[in-house]
């Protein structure tokens, strides 16, 4: 029996969080993605790793496949039992050829579904701070193809009413034809000085707002170099923009920003970001696994009352260490007679949360403030108990030993390459999309260039802001080639944010 269906989901405006749930449901699904140029990157992330994914949309500015082609993939796909998600910008009803799709779909025999999305119309009025409707302004809104002119004689197109109406139109895909739209509608009796706005990305980091009316907005949009994709509102709404904008008030709003962390890591940083209004691409180039043996931590931490201090310098160790030590058979009463040092005040609030309090955080959260720290104490002698990465310095070890401290150093956790970058990272930077790329150690550089190559990271990072956490990363990032253009001053990730937004402010 052939189980094969496509499902035609809406991808929504732009903003990859306005999908909606039954669109992931079916992505998560899929054996087939077939996505076109105004669906973000982004949502590939919800279909499995093992789905074919087939760009339908457009290079160069011309569709890659005409639309015979699309309906006669979809039938092919499905045809051979596989589930078939055709990932759709917007809603596919509305101005999406979806309905040519579904009627070729179903002379087929094939089943399927339409799952509706967040159209370029909803999304472009919510993020511009325009309300297609108001109880004291209009009660009406028309959806207008701006194409639909283009190579015919005469429109199908009642003028008339549409620019009498004295309600909201909304123009799809009008840019090339903005001059000779507006001129109709002002041939047709609507006021030269009726409001406009063209929304350009909406609902994205690349969204642009640009504002006039029927009679100058054809000239604004040449002066600014305005292209598509684009939604056109005109109305009297529009006035309303200058008292309920709020997406584009946010100090990252416009900015793409990619994030190397961890995945397990990377959530708490892009919270950050997105709170000021970025888009995220989280692109983890390190991925975290315990050692290639325990033996050497077990042995530490069976003996853990013979040590003196515990220098615990990351989150991650954190948790490494304290979920092999519950793995043991332990809990915290193994740390009765041990100082716990805690770098950075990240770590500290790690370690606090299993109810232990640090009895040392430098102020300087890099190893040379561990070893500063502890060179006003007397060392001498002291068992000293330090967890680390496999790539970690070894400056506190070889310090704390030139002291007279005795130092073990097990590995607790080891920095490995993922298997791939995430494809949604690579097609961003391929369109030159992204705006900044953050690296919060120096595995995150270092495993990005080993990846991709450093000719072809050089390359793509071509006009891409680096922001790095601190020196030893930026050290990282100028030895590859990178020039470093975002450094805060203190190295934790609020300041990072902080630096960001300065940055781009």
């Amino acid at each position: 029996m052939n189980n094969g269906i496509v499902y035609l989901v809406g991808a929504g405006p732009g903003a990859p969080s306005l999908i909606t749930l039954r669109g992931v449901e079916c992505l998560a699904r899929a054996d087939v993605v077939v996505y076109d140029y105004l669906a973000n990157e982004q949502l590939l992330n919800h279909a499995p790793e093992s789905a074919e994914r087939i760009y339908a949309g457009k290079i160069g500015g011309r569709h890659n496949q005409g639309q015979d082609e699309i309906n006669n993939l979809l039938v092919a796909k499905a045809a051979t039992g596989k589930v078939v998600v055709r990932l759709k910008g917007g809603d596919p009803f509305v101005f999406g050829r979806g309905g040519e799709e579904c009627e070729a779909l179903r002379e087929a025999g094939i089943p399927f579904e339409v799952v509706p999305g967040v159209t370029a119309a909803f999304g472009a009025s919510a993020y511009s701070g325009i309300p297609l409707t108001h109880r004291d302004i209009t009660a009406s809104v028309a959806f207008v193809t701006g194409q639909e002119v283009k190579d015919k004689d005469e429109s199908n197109i009642d003028w008339g009413r549409l620019s009498l109406g004295g309600g909201t139109v909304v123009f799809y895909m009008g840019i090339t034809t903005l001059r000779r739209n507006m001129q109709r509608m002002m041939e047709h009796g609507r006021s030269p000085d009726t409001p406009v706005a063209l929304v350009r990305w909406a609902t994205t980091a690349c969204q642009q707002v640009l504002v006039g009316t029927l009679a100058d907005i054809a000239d604004r949009a040449e002066e600014h170099g305005f292209k598509p994709p684009s939604i056109t509102i005109v109305g009297e709404v529009v006035a309303l923009r200058e008292k309920l904008q709020w997406f584009d008030k946010r100090p990252l709003c416009g900015k793409k920003i990619i994030v190397t962390r961890a995945a397990e890591q990377a959530g708490e940083f892009s919270a950050k970001l997105a709170v000021r209004g970025a888009t995220v691409l989280e692109c983890p180039t390190i991925q975290l696994v315990g050692p290639e043996s325990w033996q050497l931590l077990d042995l530490a931490i069976r003996e853990l009352p013979g040590y003196d201090w515990l220098v615990l310098t990351s989150g991650n160790a954190v948790r490494y260490f304290f979920q092999r030590l519950d793995e043991l058979g332990l809990d915290t009463r193994a740390l009765a007679c041990c100082r716990i040092c805690a770098v950075g005040p990240k770590t500290a609030d790690e370690i606090r949360s299993f109810g232990i309090k640090p009895d040392l955080v430098p102020t300087d959260y890099k190893a040379e403030g561990v070893v500063e720290e502890f060179s006003r104490l007397d060392m001498h002698g002291s068992r000293v108990l330090f967890p680390r990465a496999d790539k970690a310095r070894d400056i506190i070890p070889r310090e704390l030993k030139r002291m007279g401290a005795h130092v073990d150093s097990p590995v607790a956790y080891r920095n490995i390459f993922p298997e791939r970058l995430p494809p949604e990272t690579l097609f961003a930077l391929e369109k030159r999309s992204v705006d900044c790329i953050t690296f919060t150690s120096s595995s995150t550089v270092q495993n990005l260039a080993a990846m991709l190559g450093e000719e072809l990271m050089l390359d793509m990072l071509k006009g891409v802001a680096v922001a790095s956490i601190g020196p030893i990363t930026s050290k990282s990032c100028r030895d590859l080639g990178l020039r470093v253009d975002i450094e805060p001053q203190s190295h934790t990730l609020d300041d990072l944010a902080e630096a960001l937004e300065a940055h781009f402010s």
